[in-house]
């Protein structure tokens, strides 16, 4: 009997001799595997009960993660129904610059933004490049009531405002949070108000503290928080909240043509600055009256000197009847230190220029031909008119 017989055969029931069947795979019995005890002992005894195998039940895609999903769509969700009441547009116009035609008693719209109400009596926060130079300031809430603001200061140095609303009642208020405690990686909520009438809500995490942008004065903006979450046009001035709904930071800038290049301004250094606004109208930084720029300094002078920074601040331009030119200071001098502190750079000296500085003589390190000089300087208060000269 050929094979292709000797199969057929085993399936019609025909009898196959002992010697084949070995050979034949119909015939075989199902292989089982062996026991661990019956692996150890070179035995598979066929009388042992079998183990049940328990196969885990798999899932369809997206299910495993929906309870993960949702517990972030909680968190956004939560923050943003807590937050949004007190997140308003403001919209500024400038009396008397109309675009014809227009009404006699129209006033033209030069810009909108957000803001956020830190104050149950009508106090928030918002950008400086929002409400800068207005004339007048109007204030609408997610439950379409509009309110008249008046901007109680501003600081262009870390783009920042206060602007009080004239409201008769308490206000919802946003918490604060703690943004010296973020890490990256946390979940960050981007809220704006840019119609009025609903906000807008992106959410990502935070990519970076510790970030440095310069504003429109010149002067860095130190600590700053670097989200993905994305800025849409509106929402400047807008919190950005953590999961407990809590501000963390005053969105400020998105960078054009970059992906996820989101910046806020932290909001330990926005309640130190509103602080200061609220009682004083103003932030008094110091002013010495002369243009510089970051140079390296000659190697031979570092060593000599024992310097502890390897660059200073080159003096281009000194200002007629200004607090460097009473000092002595002249064009060509390298500065390396003011009031005992290291200054390598511009921004280092922007730092140190504080309110503490103002009327009192502070000594300031000079390199002038290799000779290194100690001078006398008084700070002046900056102000915005010497920074249109």
């Amino acid at each position: 009997m050929n094979r292709r017989n000797h199969i057929n055969a085993a399936h019609e029931g025909i009898p196959i001799p002992a010697s084949r069947q070995a050979d034949d795979p119909s015939t075989r019995a199902p292989a089982r595997l062996a026991s661990p005890n019956e692996a150890a002992g070179g035995i598979a005894q066929d009388s042992a009960p079998r183990a049940h195998v328990k196969v885990p039940r798999v899932l369809p895609v997206g299910l495993h993660e929906q309870p993960l999903f949702d517990a972030y769509s909680e968190a956004v969700v939560g923050a943003s129904e807590r937050v949004s009441p007190a997140v308003v547009k403001l919209e500024v116009r400038d009396r008397g610059r109309r675009r014809r035609p227009a009404p006699e008693d129209a006033d033209e719209l030069r810009g909108s933004g957000s803001g956020f109400i830190v104050t149950s009596d009508g106090y928030l926060l918002t950008n400086s490049h929002v409400v800068h130079g207005a004339q007048e300031v109007a204030a609408a809430c997610p439950d379409g009531v509009a309110f008249h603001a008046d901007v109680v200061g501003d600081d262009p140095a870390t783009d920042l405002a206060v602007v009080k609303l004239d409201a008769p009642g308490l206000l919802p208020t946003v918490p604060l949070g703690d943004s010296r405690a973020l890490r990256v990686g946390q979940l960050a909520i981007a809220i704006g108000n840019p119609y009025g009438f609903q906000c807008t809500v992106t959410a990502g995490i935070i990519s970076a503290v510790g970030r440095s942008l310069r504003s429109v004065s010149g002067r860095l903006i130190d600590d700053i928080i670097q989200t993905d979450a994305a800025l849409n046009p509106g929402n400047s001035g807008g919190p950005l909240v953590n999961a407990r709904g809590e501000a963390i930071g005053v969105n400020t800038a998105t960078i054009l043509g970059a992906q996820g290049l989101c910046f806020s301004i932290p909001i330990h250094t926005a309640m130190f600055v509103a602080e200061r606004l609220i009682r004083e109208g103003r932030i008094r930084r110091g002013y010495l009256g002369l243009g510089g720029q970051t140079v390296p300094l000659p190697t031979r002078v570092v060593r000599f000197y024992h310097l502890p920074a390897s660059s200073g601040i080159l003096v281009v331009s000194v200002e007629r009847g200004g607090p460097a030119e009473r000092a002595g200071v002249q064009t060509g001098d390298i500065l390396i230190e003011f009031g005992g502190q290291p200054v390598g750079s511009v921004d280092d000296l922007h730092r140190l220029l504080t309110e503490q500085q103002l009327g009192g003589r502070s000594p300031l390190t000079i390199v002038r031909r290799a000779e290194k000089l100690v001078l006398g300087i008084v700070p002046e208060e900056w102000t915005a008119s010497l920074e249109r000269r």
